[in-house]
């Protein structure tokens, strides 16, 4: 259980037996670490936020709450800070009993009820299927299935959504792209155009192409060959990025395909929605930015009146032809999002920010005027190996791939190391320091505390002779002999892991998730070097079977947080490391 979480609840019912008005507003109560780690365990700002409210002075109001929490067993003392804080530390026996309470709770240590069941639509990555993944994409890959594996951490219902943009012009060329390798694989000498797709990775589809359909194409004028090789083209990229998103541990729950939007009604049905809200208006739009292009002239557009929600102007959605802007298949593709979800996410690369306004207002229009629609963004990766930036691909010719980022250095490294950073924040992901084997390499120093943990109990087995027990029956250890300063500094780590997936999963966040392991995994290795000096720290001490089963506690219970911490990751938890 969250401890912060669970004096706030103490705290507020210390006030419930005070004698105070009713009604009293408790929202902004907040139980939490204190700045100044000095100040104590928990600090509350509970007599700030109740003060004027209950009529009384913070510091009169913090005295008598001080007077009541401290007589519980919990709290070794209270102190009133300032005008008014609480500032309490917890008893050392307290603190030993969460280790027990980790290792009772197992793969359910840390886990919450925040989402309540609610239905979480997580799209991302959803690339153009014109090629393989790049580096690009996979940090929104990494980042967006870590976010999706938080948030069912923290009770939400989550679906991993794709958008295949397949209802644009850019299939067209990728269709085209294919059929000029599909006249190389019958020994045409064709060049592959300018505008064309040249990657050697169009080569196996045009293969593909001949395989299933012979010389059939290859007197057919476009026009007849186009409407074919256009969803067979398609299916193969999807093919393609597909099993590159595997080799990265990411499955998709629903692939949605822009074409499926077209023919249904379902983008007059979304416009239809606005329309009848009086947010659908024929106008003329002001020049970009305010200035003139010289080929600008005022046309009438049928526009969305998304600035009442937020936008900076209005947006079209059908041009002057008749036809739907791209805008309206997207506005389409949220309505039936938000009938099948709770609450959305999107996780857009760098180049889609100029997005977020306009798509967050049409969200809005769409549904009760709520923002029920998240949108993060994914900075640039540039990829450093030798101390220089590596752009090239042999793959791709002009882009590292995914694939051959996880042919370098792993999916695990992959995807822990691109979630040590804040993903609006850019990002160097240096080749180099990944295949490290120090503390310089995130990934390695979380999965060697975890390995280590598993060394130590095997060693306890096979050089002590214990039998070690399962994690239940490790809780019942004696954990109050756990007293060094050392040991209650992991311990004290180890609690904060409630609460911090709690602060993750509300502020869809995921590198909080990276940060504290290795914040824990540093905290463990430390108690482990001090016991190279101090044999009192040591795990395993061969004429004390009672310290040693208690010292194995605090190391699985550290485990046990590591190996779910890095689950939510998607990294192994490593048994051993060599």
């Amino acid at each position: 259980m969250d401890i912060f979480a669970e004096f706030r609840d103490t705290v507020l019912a210390a006030l419930d037996t005070m004698d105070l008005p009713d009604g009293l507003k408790t929202a902004g109560v907040s139980a939490e670490p204190p700045r100044d780690a000095s100040h104590g365990d928990v600090a509350s700002n509970v007599a700030m936020v109740i003060a004027k409210q209950a009529g009384v002075k913070p510091r009169d109001l913090a005295e008598g709450l001080a007077a009541k929490l401290s007589d519980d067993p919990r709290i070794e003392a209270v102190e009133v800070a300032g005008p008014g804080f609480l500032n309490m530390r917890l008893s050392r026996e307290f603190w030993q009993s969460r280790v027990a309470e980790a290792l009772r709770a197992g793969d359910a240590y840390g886990r919450s009820d925040m989402g309540a069941g609610k239905t979480m639509n997580v799209e991302y990555v959803s690339a153009n299927p014109t090629g393989p993944l790049h580096v690009g994409h996979t940090r929104g890959a990494v980042f967006g299935d870590a976010l999706a594996s938080l948030l069912e951490f923290a009770g939400y219902t989550v679906t991993r959504e794709y958008y295949i943009n397949d209802g644009g012009s850019q299939v067209d060329t990728l269709a085209r792209s294919a059929f000029a390798r599909y006249q190389q694989a019958h020994g045409q000498d064709v060049e592959i155009a300018e505008g064309l797709y040249p990657g050697d990775y169009m080569r196996p589809i045009g293969e593909k192409m001949k395989a299933e359909f012979g010389d059939r194409f290859l007197d057919m004028p476009e026009e007849q060959w186009l409407p074919e090789v256009r969803p067979f083209a398609t299916d193969a990229m999807m093919d393609l990025i597909r099993a590159d998103l595997a080799s990265l541990g990411v499955v998709m729950d629903v692939f949605f395909s822009e074409k499926s939007l077209y023919g249904t009604g379902l983008i007059e049905k979304a416009i239809g929605e606005l329309d009848a809200k009086g947010l659908i208006y024929t106008g003329v739009l002001e020049p970009p930015k305010g200035k003139k292009p010289d080929d600008w002239e005022p046309r009438e557009q049928t526009l969305f009146k998304s600035t009442e929600y937020g936008d900076d102007v209005d947006r079209p959605i059908k041009k002057s032809n008749g036809d739907w802007t791209y805008f309206a298949p997207d506005i389409a593709y949220h309505y039936d999002k938000l009938q099948r979800a709770d609450e959305l996410i999107n996780v857009f690369g760098a180049d889609h920010s100029g997005y977020i306004k306009r798509m967050k207002a049409a969200c809005m229009a769409l549904g009760d005027g709520t923002d029920r629609l998240d949108i993060k963004i994914t900075q640039l990766v540039r990829l450093m190996k030798g101390g220089e930036e590596l752009k090239m691909s042999k793959r791709s010719g002009t882009f590292v791939t995914l694939a051959e980022l996880i042919e370098e250095v792993g999916s695990d490294v992959v995807r822990f190391v691109m979630l040590t950073r804040k993903n609006d924040a850019s990002f160097d992901f240096d080749f180099d320091k990944a295949l490290e084997q120090s503390k310089d390499n995130p990934v390695f120093y979380v999965q060697y505390a975890h390995a280590r943990v598993c060394s130590l109990l095997r060693r306890a087995r096979d050089e002590a002779g214990l039998t070690v027990p399962d994690d239940a029956t490790l809780a019942d250890a004696d954990l109050s002999r756990l007293t060094h300063e050392a040991d209650l500094a992991l311990i004290t780590k180890l609690v904060e892991w409630p609460r911090q997936m709690r602060l993750a999963a509300e502020s869809h966040e995921p590198h909080r998730v990276a940060f504290y392991l290795y914040d824990l995994a540093s905290t463990f290795h430390s108690l482990w070097n001090r016991g190279n000096a101090d044999l009192s720290l040591r795990f395993v001490k061969d004429d004390d079977e009672a310290e040693t089963l208690a010292r194995l506690a605090l190391a699985r219970a550290c485990a046990l947080t590591i190996s779910n911490g890095l689950r939510i990751l998607g990294v192994t938890p490593m048994q051993e490391m060599r």
